[in-house]
């Protein structure tokens, strides 16, 4: 049954017409590639997303505490939207406000069609609730969904669409958190495009970076860049090697690296100037002791994983050192294991691969997407998909494991979520995407994956580790007990960083949330004391600015009195 859907899936795929390669071009398509095309077959649907209460407002009881995902594709109120489906996210977090964050996923409307649109949520509240508000293009087809963000806090939301037999990237930007975005910008691209910015403060800082597979191209090349914050993209340069099914990463020089299947790697030190010419150093071909899969087992109709690059920028030792990671097939018996290996000379060697998962090898168990990011202490975390508790079948629980030193030693898997069948809710096509994504800070990570714990395919965040929402490397709790943050509202989330996400909490520009002061905490320390009576005498009268609010005007009403006196001693303690 499985294989004749495999082979009408394919049959579908072929009655497009391939993507014309580029003409200069001297490398062969790999056999593998063809199968991997983006293409529109079913006509759009459109699904709102007002608060009906139609699903399950989902309270997932972690397997291993603190770990519980959130459901992000969720309709108004928070419920899940059922008979959607919603695969292959991204995730991107605000450098300058941790709490604000913005995932992107394929969104599809009806499981009944395979039409997807770029679906996106964000979050002022570190990840804890989310708000969907739709898709960026209503009834435009677009598929791998990439985010970024500067060091300013705007995101960008890269994103394939196809036009007759050519594919093209937008990228779209966002200055408010996620919130909106404008209208795009034309940026060349191909299917599986990738895309990384730089936040190094050097001569590149603020470059945007972008690369695809080379034979479904728009254009006579692979890559392209933006010096001026994502306006315009300049015109497509070659990539030595032509990685494909990869990623990008940006080491601390500002040197670019591109990567994908055959293991390549390629570099370039001059890509971050404008003023020089758009070369590579080198092209490597480190070894991960398998190639990337896809079209099988767990995920019939899509890749079992990417490879990820990715650059330590911590201040220690490490600092400097490219890595690695991927779901790939090995020698042995196991279809699948995640390997990772590392260079510390700028990617000009490499080590020999390393087995991450710790699980016995055997002939049916399945490492798949595997993910990877590093911290800023130089941490490397890795999730991926893992079957290894369902002997004989392809039930997945998400895996977790990191390295403090550099990837020599792994710590032992652990598992992070119950275990879901990735062979429900298909969306008229036989996969749950092709990838995750996940962002690590000094105390753990953020994470977003794709499962079908609800019975259906959806979008999950989940956090590994503590909150460190003010980036101090001090988790949330610790500095709220020690008092280094308040939390006035006691929803244990430091008051500046609820204010940093969402600035109309604290409408008045005081540094104390607006809904305390009105309960007479002027000061946020969370509670109501001597500290704030004496704040609201020295205010008393008339606030400054013809009725401006002003500390201690407790009802709003332009004037420190004794309506306000009274609030804050009623509320005292």
């Amino acid at each position: 049954m499985r294989y004749a859907a495999i082979c009408l899936v394919l049959a579908v795929m072929l009655s497009f017409p391939a993507p014309t390669v580029a003409a200069d071009t001297d490398q062969e398509q790999p056999s593998k590639l063809w199968m991997h095309r983006e293409v529109p077959v079913d006509a759009p649907t459109l699904v709102d997303r007002l608060p009906r209460g139609r699903g399950q407002k989902l309270i997932l009881a972690p397997l291993n505490n603190p770990y519980a995902p959130v459901q992000v594709n969720v309709d108004a109120d928070g419920f899940n939207i059922p008979d959607d489906a919603a695969n292959e996210p991204s995730i991107a977090v605000d450098p300058t406000a941790p709490n604000r964050m913005v995932i992107g996923w394929r969104q599809f409307d009806s499981t009944s069609s395979n039409f997807r649109q770029a679906g996106w949520a964000y979050s002022k509240d570190g990840g804890r609730t989310w708000t969907f508000p739709g898709v960026i293009e209503p009834g435009v087809f677009r598929s791998d969904p990439v985010l970024d963000v500067d060091s300013n806090g705007t995101f960008f939301y890269n994103s394939l669409t196809v036009v007759g037999s050519t594919y093209l990237c937008d990228v779209f930007k966002s200055i408010d958190g996620g919130e909106t975005w404008d209208a795009g910008v034309s940026a060349y691209g191909g299917d599986k495009q990738w895309m990384a910015i730089d936040r190094t403060g050097g001569i590149g800082e603020g470059n945007i970076y972008a690369s695809w597979t080379l034979w479904y191209s728009s254009c006579d090349g692979q890559f392209t860049r933006s010096y001026d914050g994502g306006y315009n993209f300049l015109d497509c340069i070659d990539v030595p090697g032509a990685p494909y099914w990869g990623t990008i990463t940006v080491d601390p020089d500002g040197a670019v690296y591109v990567a994908g299947d055959g293991q390549v790697v390629a570099k370039s030190s001059t890509l971050q100037d404008e003023d020089l010419p758009p070369d590579f150093d080198f092209v490597r071909y480190p070894s991960l002791g398998g190639g990337a899969q896809g079209w099988a087992g767990p995920n019939p109709g899509g890749l079992l994983g990417q490879l990820w690059i990715a650059s330590d920028h911590s201040d220690g030792p490490t600092r400097g050192n490219i890595y690695l990671l991927g779901s790939v097939d090995p020698q042995g018996t196991d279809p699948l294991d995640v390997m990772f290996c590392r260079s510390t000379d700028g990617g000009n060697t490499w080590s020999n691969p390393v087995r991450v998962n710790d699980d016995a090898q055997a002939s049916n168990r399945w490492q798949w997407f595997a993910t990877m990011s590093v911290a800023p202490n130089g941490r490397i975390d890795a999730v991926w998909n893992d079957n290894r508790n369902d002997p004989g079948g392809y039930d997945s629980q998400l895996f977790y494991s990191y390295s403090t030193d550099a990837g020599e030693t792994w710590s032992a898997d652990e598992p992070l979520t119950g275990a879901w069948d990735p062979y429900v809710g298909w969306p008229q096509q036989q996969k749950i995407g092709d990838y995750y994504d996940m962002v690590s800070d000094e105390l753990g990570a953020h994470v977003a994956i794709s499962t079908t714990l609800n019975g259906e395919q959806d979008v999950y965040y989940l956090r590994i580790g503590e909150y460190d929402c003010n980036g101090n490397g001090i988790a949330d709790p610790d500095d709220i007990a020690d008092g280094a943050s308040y939390d006035c509202n006691d929803n244990g989330i430091p008051d500046e960083c609820e204010i940093a996400a969402d600035p109309e909490l604290d409408a008045d520009g005081s540094g104390v949330l607006d809904e305390c002061e009105a309960l007479g905490d002027l000061d946020g320390d969370g509670e109501v004391d001597t500290a704030d009576l004496l704040t609201l005498l020295a205010n008393w009268g008339d606030c400054p600015g013809g009725g401006e609010p002003c500390p201690g005007d407790l009802d709003g009403d332009g004037d420190v009195d004794t309506a306000d006196l009274l609030a804050l001693l009623g509320n005292w303690g």
